[in-house]
């Protein structure tokens, strides 16, 4: 598992992961940002019986409200305007397998009733077909938040969480999980040297300063300051070159965002996105109120920015 450590609290949640992966009920990971919500899901997925069969994810506060039913059941030729074939959905794609619905919590109210039913019979139609298919598929959900305030905040129905919170699991932030930051830094180091046939290694004081860092934004954090000091040093991946490269980002001061003249348009836009984020704790939905874009562009927005930093990365 990448996202796997040394520490106590990642071999506990090992252990509870081969025994969820024994299971078939629905598992509901919660976790902050960037600890690896997902990666704990495949790992369920690929040590269970459905192994051999298709893991689809699904972020779901980037499906389209009008388009939701359609895009999870799947649809009929005609059923709407724009349907010209009969398409499958997400629960057909992962016939067999596992469906992992990713930021579950910003489901559409509406789509949580109609996912309850299938929870609850088994069965479900595609928009426009009246054929009853079979979901034969397991369920894993993730979500940034206490399920718990979601329900309260009106974001989750009760009834819809008690029939996917069978199996909890909770993804401990990095700066739980002592020792694994540097562990996961050599790993993440190891991988780009393997890949661009070089062999970059750090400097001491780096080392030190990695131990040191709280790493809010977690092992994803970790990984995007590790590609970019080693895109930016000749050998050693040093403190400085670290520096150097968060100084072509916006720096942030008492909750207003300083940037550098001559910052590239979209390099700025990036960086305010990615601040507001922050300052709402990554409430996307907030976040996006605030930015006064849609919830679905910010998740393509974020979307972007990550391919650009595995890009970057690969060059």
């Amino acid at each position: 598992m990448d996202a796997a450590g040394l520490s106590p609290v990642m071999q506990k949640l090992g252990a509870q992961l081969r025994l969820a992966a024994a299971a078939d009920a629905s598992v509901f990971i919660v976790g902050e940002s960037g600890t690896g919500k997902e990666i704990v899901a495949r790992a369920i997925h690929e040590t269970s019986d459905r192994r051999d069969q298709p893991f689809v994810a699904v972020n779901c506060g980037a499906i389209s409200g009008t388009l939701a039913h359609a895009e999870l059941f799947g649809h009929e030729k005609g059923s709407f305007t724009g349907a010209v074939a009969q398409n499958a959905g997400y629960f057909e794609y992962a016939s067999g397998g596992t469906l992992f619905l990713d930021e579950v919590t910003e489901m559409p109210p509406d789509m949580q009733v109609h996912f309850l039913r299938v929870l609850e019979t088994g069965t479900y139609q595609r928009v426009g077909g009246s054929d009853l298919l079979r979901a034969n598929v397991r369920i894993i959900c993730a979500s940034n938040r206490d399920p718990s305030v979601s329900v309260a905040d009106g974001r989750l129905r009760q009834d819809f969480l008690h029939r996917l919170l069978v199996i909890p699991l909770r993804v401990p932030p990095l700066r739980e999980r002592e020792g694994d930051a540097l562990i996961l830094a050599h790993r993440f180091l190891d991988t780009l040297n393997r890949e661009n046939g070089t062999r970059k290694t750090f400097a001491p004081r780096m080392l030190e300063a990695i131990a040191l860092h709280d790493w809010p934004g977690n092992v994803r954090e970790l990984r995007n300051a590790v590609q970019r000091a080693y895109i930016l040093a000749d050998a050693a991946l040093d403190t400085d070159v670290l520096a150097r490269a968060r100084g072509q980002e916006g720096e942030m001061r008492e909750g207003s965002l300083n940037f550098p003249v001559g910052m590239p348009l979209g390099r700025a836009q990036r960086e305010f996105i990615l601040a507001t984020l922050a300052h709402h704790a990554g409430d996307k939905r907030l976040a996006a109120e605030t930015l006064g874009v849609s919830l679905k562009t910010l998740y393509n927005r974020l979307d972007a920015y990550g391919r650009e930093t595995s890009d970057a990365a690969g060059a």
